[in-house]
Formats: structure tokens, sequence, C-alpha cells
């Protein structure tokens, strides 16, 4: 066998790992995320999945909820990224975490990130929240 079949082969392999990734943390969220690449950049997409869910997700030295947290810190602390930052804050309830542990995370980056960007991620996760019928948070 060639090694352009190889390197073909082995490229479909790490996008289906990460499509299976992709789909137990982000679900249809992030399938609809990806997919909205396909007119633009299709091999961004093919990145995302392959690279930042095949690779970078899947190891084991953190846990999803882990990831989750930090990656909601991240998006927080930079800014503009609200349009990820909502499909995060689901992917952060589809890993188990809370709607009182997201809060308290995104409050917790107000001291490190300032309120204007907490407020912003606050915001997108009560957006969250309202879709998936979980207002009003409690015990917060």
């Amino acid at each position: 066998m060639d090694t352009a079949a190889n390197d073909a082969g082995a490229r479909r392999e790490r996008f289906a790992h990460g499509l299976e990734v992709l789909d137990r943390i982000d679900g249809e969220v992030g399938r609809r995320v990806v997919e909205s690449l396909d007119d633009i950049s299709p091999e961004l997409g093919h990145q995302i999945v392959a690279w930042g869910f095949g690779e970078i997700y899947s190891r084991p030295q953190l846990a999803p909820r882990e990831r989750q947290l930090v990656t909601l810190g991240m998006l927080t602390a930079l800014g503009g990224c609200e349009p990820q930052l909502e499909v995060h804050v689901n992917a952060s309830l589809n890993v188990g975490l809370t709607p009182e542990q997201i809060v308290e995370a995104l409050l917790h980056s107000a001291a490190y990130c300032g309120f204007p960007k907490a407020l912003n991620a606050t915001f997108v996760a009560k957006k969250v929240f309202a879709e998936r019928g979980l207002l009003p948070v409690t015990g917060t």
C-alpha cells in the first residue's frame, strides 16, 4: 500500500475518533459548528474534530469536566468568544457540570478577568440555561 493511501486512512481514522469524542462532549451543537464551516473552510472543521477532539480532548490526563472548566475560564478570559462559550457551556452540562458549578467558575473568573468579561460569560450561560429549562440557578 502506498504512503498516500496510508495517510488518507489515518486521516479518516483520526476524524472518526474525533467525531465520537465531539458527539459525547458537544453533541449536536458541536456538529453544527463543524458543519457551518463546510462552505468556507472544511479543513478547519476537520482539524477541530480530528486534532481538537481526537487528539486533545481525548487525552486521559484530565477528565472531560476538568477540561470544560479550563475551557470556560480561557474563553471568558479571552473575551469576544461568546459563540464558542455558548457551545462550551452546553458541553459543560453534557459532561456533568451543574449550572451552579458553571456559575461559580464564571464568578471566580471575575477576580482574574474582570467584571465585564465575567458578565458577558454569565449572560451566555444564562441563555443556555434558559434554553435547557435550568433557570433559575439556585444555591449560588
